[in-house]
């Protein structure tokens, strides 16, 4: 009797058991489940109410189709009511900041938009801020580098050590030049120059459009050099000093409600690689502390492998830090 006893006993510990482990891994595939569904839809759930979204332009600039459709939709969107663009850049290609000008502007004329720089808007980034109706810079981000540039590698004196040569036959002495194979030209150096002061020109007319300065005021500080953002306010390349808390302050001015939330548009992909899904890409990233956005070739630095042609892009020869 004492046995059965016993055995039940056991039976009951051992059921009370089980029902708690159950509970903890229900909990845990609830809480897992919830997770996923908030960082796979996160951003829908946040943008269907009304907000303020915020958008990031971060590191080298190129014709982003993503980014342009982002903020089309942005644009399109009823419960969006201000715009903030938190750029952090030191610039890309002269057509890939176009695009995304002419983007911002479209936006811009719907809904209030409000540049806010972190580290750096240099060159083409600058050229994006510019696009905002209002841009707000932290005291020692950098600013400016106004120009266009254009690089060719010049590999003739390795060829000569490896002993290398490259036969051509082309319709005109212009053709597909400058080479990296041969000498540059005078005639080829004109050409390009030509092309540089053309598109050179464009961006001193597009920041003396968006700016409260002459033509010939552009031109006095658009030499390449790069400010400080309280010497950019000093002239008159940037509205204010501040973070997103007085690009929101400014938007609040401009009659956006200022109990609305701010909500990150993610870009729709999630980073795939070469190599990896798109899913254990971001996965990844996560776990290594990277920005999963951007990818993680992107990180790396390989979009800078497909830069191509006029470049509006800040290229210091060393990064100063403080001590």
């Amino acid at each position: 009797m004492s046995t059965r006893a016993d055995d039940l006993i056991d039976r009951r510990r051992l059921r009370r058991k089980l029902t708690f482990w159950r509970v903890i891994a229900f909990l845990i595939i609830a809480l897992a489940l919830a997770a996923s569904v908030q960082w796979m839809f996160g951003e829908h759930i946040g943008t269907a109410t009304a907000h303020i979204a915020q958008v990031r332009i971060e590191g080298t600039i190129t014709e982003d189709d993503e980014l342009l459709d982002r903020l089309d939709r942005i644009r399109e969107s009823t419960t969006a009511k201000g715009v903030i663009l938190t750029i952090d850049s030191p610039g890309g290609t002269t057509a890939g900041g176009e695009a995304i000008f002419e983007e911002i502007r479209r936006l811009a004329e719907e809904k209030p938009v409000v540049a806010q720089v972190g580290t750096l808007a240099a060159s083409a980034g600058y050229m994006i801020a510019s696009a905002a109706d209002h841009i707000v810079v932290r005291q020692s981000s950098i600013v400016g580098s106004i120009g266009v540039i254009v690089q060719i590698p010049n590999v003739t004196g390795l060829m000569d050590n490896v002993g290398v040569t490259v036969e051509e036959v082309k319709s005109s002495p212009l053709k597909a030049e400058p080479s990296p194979f041969n000498q540059t030209t005078e005639e080829e150096r004109a050409m390009l120059r030509a092309m540089v002061l053309d598109s050179y020109d464009w961006f001193i007319g597009l920041v003396t459009d968006r700016r409260p300065l002459s033509r010939s005021e552009v031109k006095a500080l658009a030499d390449g050099s790069v400010f400080t953002g309280r010497q950019a306010l000093e002239r008159k390349l940037v509205d204010a000093l501040g973070g997103v808390r007085e690009a929101r302050e400014w938007l609040v001015e401009r009659g956006v409600d200022e109990n609305l939330s701010i909500v990150e548009w993610k870009a729709d992909s999630s980073g795939g690689s070469l190599f990896l899904p798109e899913v254990t890409a971001a996965w990844l990233a996560r776990v290594l502390g990277l920005p999963h956005e951007r990818g993680i070739l992107s990180f790396l630095g390989a979009e800078r492998i497909f830069l191509d042609g006029l470049l509006s892009v800040w290229q210091p020869e060393m990064t100063h830090l403080p001590d």
